[in-house]
């Protein structure tokens, strides 16, 4: 969804200009950014105190849906009704705010840096990444919880809402964005649970399938390398290990291919130690560079065709 006008090569030189935007300036530590400004509207309706339980569910549905119109709404006005100029002038940093890359690795390197410098100062990191009590973890462990967002978020900050762009165009990326900035937020297992429950739920639904394109990325990948074999056959074990739909299979790929272990202590390990996170990091930090590279390229081709079959099927409308 775009201008009318523009030529089908419009959606790749938009993609290819937020990719920039992003390696260059990554996302703003600003209390006016729209995420941010999208979190604190959602921290300020997803408080289970304020609603009563019986109706927490309902509320739940109902804000889900005012909240994705809300945020998604811009991106409409602007995929629909500016002008072609405005639009390419705009659409890149409109896409830009719903992926993150630079900052996600940037959130990984903060803490491996913090491990550096000793296992206290990085597990005080690591806990604004992770939901677990990150008082008695050891090294390897506190590594293993900064590579392990870094994984599952291969899919939910970049794969998913590339792909969302390059089927749905910004209106998709924005909505995706809103849906999964929810989930982060209310789709736990505690007092946020009736309240979340539709936000946890949308989030597996609109992952689902991004996440298998993100895990057959990963395979191919790693085939490229010789290490097919074991990404198979570690996600084939542990791929249900970690709760949820989509999460595990990704991470299972990534643990499988880089022979490294994700370990929650308590809760799973998903792959064999073949050697340790300070020695696999980087293969799992090329891999995500990998695979982003990729969903770009495959969600710029989507994009097109997507605009060219629209303006193929708006032409034999107007010749009808």
């Amino acid at each position: 969804m775009v201008p009318a006008g523009l030529a089908p090569v419009t959606p790749a030189l938009v993609l290819a200009a937020a990719l920039v935007i992003d390696r260059l300036i990554g996302d703003p530590r600003s209390p006016f950014h729209p995420v941010a400004l999208l979190g604190r509207f959602i921290g300020y309706w997803g408080r289970p105190s304020c609603i009563p339980p019986y109706l927490q569910r309902a509320a739940g549905v109902l804000f889900w849906l005012i909240t994705v119109i809300i945020f998604t709404l811009p991106f409409m006005v602007l995929s629909s009704l500016v002008p072609w100029y405005l639009y390419l002038l705009c659409a890149p940093f409109l896409l830009k705010i719903c992926f993150a890359w630079r900052s996600l690795e940037e959130h990984a390197n903060a803490v491996i840096d913090a491990v550096n410098r000793g296992l206290e100062p990085g597990r005080e990191i690591v806990k604004m990444l992770v939901s677990r009590n990150t008082a008695a973890l050891d090294e390897e462990q506190t590594l293993s919880a900064a590579y392990e967002s870094l994984t599952e978020n291969l899919t939910d900050s970049i794969v998913s809402p590339l792909l969302f762009y390059g089927v749905f165009g910004l209106p998709g990326s924005a909505l995706f964005r809103a849906a999964n900035t929810m989930d982060a937020m209310l789709g736990y297992r505690d007092e946020r649970e009736r309240l979340g429950w539709c936000a946890a739920r949308m989030d597996d639904i609109l992952n689902y399938i991004p996440a298998r394109v993100t895990a057959l990325f990963l395979l191919t990948y790693f085939a490229a390398r010789g290490r097919f074999s074991s990404a198979w056959s570690i996600m084939r074990r542990d791929g249900k290990k970690r709760p949820g739909f989509n999460g595990g299979v990704v991470m299972a790929v990534m643990a499988g291919g880089a022979g490294i272990r994700f370990d929650k202590p308590g809760v799973y390990r998903i792959g064999d130690p073949e050697r340790t996170l300070r020695e696999g990091g980087p293969v799992i930090f090329r891999a995500v560079r990998c695979v982003a590279l990729t969903a770009s390229v495959l969600a710029a081709i989507l994009a097109c065709t997507t605009l060219f079959l629209l303006g193929s099927w708006i032409n034999n409308i107007g010749i009808w």
